[in-house]
């Protein structure tokens, strides 16, 4: 009895360390305002070694479009800054506050923040690379393409430029609602309260990547798109991996760099939640650092086990009662 009590405990001070490292830490910058709206901010995760410019994972949570913020971001900043990237978690209005427009314009604030201010912490603007999950994948991949549709003379004057992103990572997202609206009402995401995230039924091809670029007159817009790496565990209920594949091969056969990585068996929050806190090495995070480090094979080369966060019933536990 007491060793289990010794190893409980041992457990939560891990899983602690986590809230403490993103209050506490001194490489963490918490709440650095992007914009002028409500939920404009966003935290940075930066390395301990400050030699040399940094890459950049600009970084767009989840949350079903209701329930997003910044701080689900904590634990990919804490193990992708002990790999030299800086991270930047991208906070931004949620429903009701907000609608699927005002999300996309708050993450291209956040975003031209970013490419136009990252130098001031190290970071280097010409290795910026996008990520979202879930509805942040979403988001992410709504605010670039309507960003490469502005750049291409069709909408507003642009404050940043697809060209600074390296390349977009979409994990666990969907990118074709009208295939989707049906699928989240029997998920308990009702028909009526998506319509009105997504600003009526009228909208739902706009706000969905997948159809807007093979819209006839925007089919160009494809080649202007940085590489797209798409995320996706086969055993994803909330999202199905085919709107992932669905997405990859539309790119693909427009001309676009696109690719998807499926992880057999894992669920909507494995990849992102539940495998981190397990420790030991991650699969899809040493697919991100191998992408953003690119050639320097020593600092990839640094992966190390990481230490379990959670013990295994509790991720069972959590798998069972979580919505998503």
């Amino acid at each position: 009895m007491i060793t289990f009590k010794f190893h409980l405990l041992k457990r939560f001070g891990l899983y602690f360390a986590v809230g403490y490292y993103y209050f506490f830490s001194p490489h963490v910058r918490r709440s650095i305002v992007y914009g002028d709206q409500p939920r404009n901010r966003l935290d940075l995760y930066l390395p301990r070694n400050s030699n040399g410019l940094k890459p950049v994972v600009a970084f767009v949570t989840g949350g079903a479009w209701i329930i997003g913020y910044k701080a689900w971001g904590s634990l990919l900043g804490q193990q992708l800054s002990e790999r030299d990237i800086i991270v930047a978690c991208i906070d931004y209005r949620n429903f009701p506050q907000g609608s699927i427009s005002d999300m996309v314009k708050d993450a291209s604030c956040g975003i031209s923040y970013i490419c136009n201010h990252i130098a001031e912490y190290g970071g280097d603007p010409n290795r910026i690379y996008l990520m979202g999950q879930s509805a942040g994948a979403h988001i992410a991949a709504c605010t670039l393409v309507d960003q490469v549709v502005k750049e291409s003379g069709e909408g507003d004057s642009v404050s940043w430029s697809s060209s600074q992103i390296n390349a977009y990572f979409g994990l666990s997202g969907g990118y074709n609602l009208l295939s989707l609206v049906d699928h989240f009402h029997s998920r308990g995401l009702y028909r009526s309260i998506f319509l009105s995230i997504m600003e009526g039924e009228e909208s739902l091809s706009q706000f969905s990547p997948e159809l807007v670029v093979q819209n006839p007159n925007l089919i160009h817009i494809v080649y202007r798109l940085p590489p797209i790496i798409l995320f996706h565990g086969t055993a994803d209920y909330s999202i199905p991996s085919d709107a992932s594949k669905s997405f990859a091969e539309t790119l693909q056969r427009l001309g676009g760099k696109a690719e998807v990585i499926l992880y057999e068996g894992k669920t909507h929050t494995d990849l992102f939640l539940q495998d981190p806190m397990r420790g030991g090495t991650d699969e899809m995070f040493e697919d991100i650092v191998s992408v953003v480090l690119g050639g320097d094979s020593e600092v990839i080369g640094k992966s190390v086990a990481r230490r379990r966060l959670v013990p295994e019933f509790m991720l069972k536990l959590a798998h069972w009662v979580s919505p998503f």
